[in-house]
C-alpha cells in the first residue's frame, strides 16, 4: 500500500499487553476508541481489558479467531475497503505473531489496503532479551509440532541452525518439548525457559537442555516461551589459542549475553572445557 490518506479505511494491528496491563502502549486506548471495528480474539478478554484501560469503544466489536478468521476475514476486508478503521487485537502481544491476523493482513495487502500497527509488548522479543543468549541473530519458530514424530522432524531441520531461535509451548508439553531439543540439539546445549514474562510469578530458567528437562518434569505453569542458542561452529574451524577464545567470549558479551553463559557457550562451541575459556578470559 502507498497511501498515506488517512480519511481512507486502514487495518490496525495493536499490541496488548503479554502480563501488566500498565506495559500497553499508549496508543492501544485512542486506537481502542477510535476505531469503527474492534476484531478480538476473545472478546470477554477485551472488554476486561477495554474496562481496565477506561476506554469506551464506539465501534463494532466482532470475535476473530482461529475457529472463523477464514469465513470472517472478508467482512473485515469490506470494511477497510469502504472506509473503516478496522482495529485486530489478540489476546496477547501482537496479532499475526502465532495468533489470528496473517490472513487479514494478507488480504489487505492484496487489494493495496493500508495495513499499519501499534507497536508494543512481545514475548518473542522480551524472552530473547532476558535470556543470556547471543541476540545479534535470532529466529522465531512458533510452536512446536503437538506429535512426537512431526516434532521430532521440525527439530532435525533445525539442528543445525546457527542464530538463537526462539519457541512457544503450552506448559504440559514443554518438558516432553525440552526432552526432544535435549536428543536433537545436544543435552548441554545452552537454553532458556521463560515462564510468565512481566506477570507476577515471572521465571527465567537457564540451562542445558537436559538440565531444564528435568527441571520441567515436576510440572509448569503459565505462559512458556522457549530460547535456544544455535548450533556450535565446527570446532575444527575455530581456534583455540587463548586470544581467540577471549575475543569469542567478548563477541557473545556484546550481543548481550551474560559472561558465565558467553563462557559455557564458547566451551561448547570449541569443544575445550569451560575452564579453559575462563583462564582465557581472566588470567593475564
Amino acid at each position: 500500500m502507498t497511501s498515506g490518506d488517512e480519511s481512507s479505511g486502514v487495518l490496525v494491528l495493536a499490541a496488548t499487553p503479554i502480563g501488566r496491563v500498565a506495559d500497553a502502549p499508549g496508543r492501544l486506548a485512542e486506537e481502542l476508541a477510535a476505531a469503527d471495528v474492534v476484531a478480538a480474539e476473545d472478546t470477554r478478554r477485551l472488554q476486561r481489558l477495554v474496562g481496565e484501560l477506561g476506554v469506551t469503544l464506539s465501534g463494532r466489536v466482532v470475535s476473530y479467531f482461529e475457529g472463523n478468521e477464514a469465513a470472517r476475514t472478508p467482512s473485515l476486508v469490506e470494511a477497510v475497503e469502504n472506509g473503516g478503521r478496522v482495529l485486530l487485537v489478540t489476546d496477547a502481544g501482537m496479532p499475526s505473531v502465532s495468533d489470528p491476523g496473517y490472513r487479514l493482513v494478507a488480504a489487505c495487502v492484496e487489494r493495496d489496503l493500508r495495513v499499519t500497527a501499534v507497536p508494543g509488548p512481545s514475548a518473542v522479543l522480551t524472552a530473547l532479551a532476558v535470556s543470556g543468549l547471543p541476540v545479534d541473530r535470532f529466529c522465531f519458530e512458533g510452536f512446536p509440532p503437538r506429535k512426537a514424530g512431526e516434532r521430532a522432524r521440525r527439530l532435525a531441520a533445525l539442528a543445525d541452525e546457527p542464530r538463537t531461535m526462539v519457541f512457544f509451548e503450552s506448559p504440559h508439553r514443554t518438558e516432553a518439548t525440552l526432552r526432544a531439543m535435549a536428543e536433537t540439539f545436544g543435552a548441554e546445549r545452552p537454553a532458556a525457559v521463560c515462564r510468565e514474562l512481566t506477570k507476577t510469578h515471572e521465571e527465567v530458567r537457564r540451562g542445558g537442555l537436559a538440565e531444564l528437562a528435568d527441571w520441567a518434569a515436576d510440572g509448569v505453569r503459565g505462559e512458556v516461551t522457549l530460547v535456544v542458542s544455535g548450533a556450535p561452529a565446527d570446532a575444527s574451524d575455530v581456534p583455540t589459542d587463548a586470544a581467540s577464545l577471549a575475543a569469542l567470549v567478548a563477541e557473545q558479551e556484546q550481543a548481550g549475553t551474560s559472561r558465565k553463559e558467553a563462557i559455557k557457550a564458547v566451551a561448547q562451541r570449541v569443544g575445550v572445557p569451560k575452564r579453559v575459556v575462563y583462564d582465557a578470559v581472566h588470567l593475564p
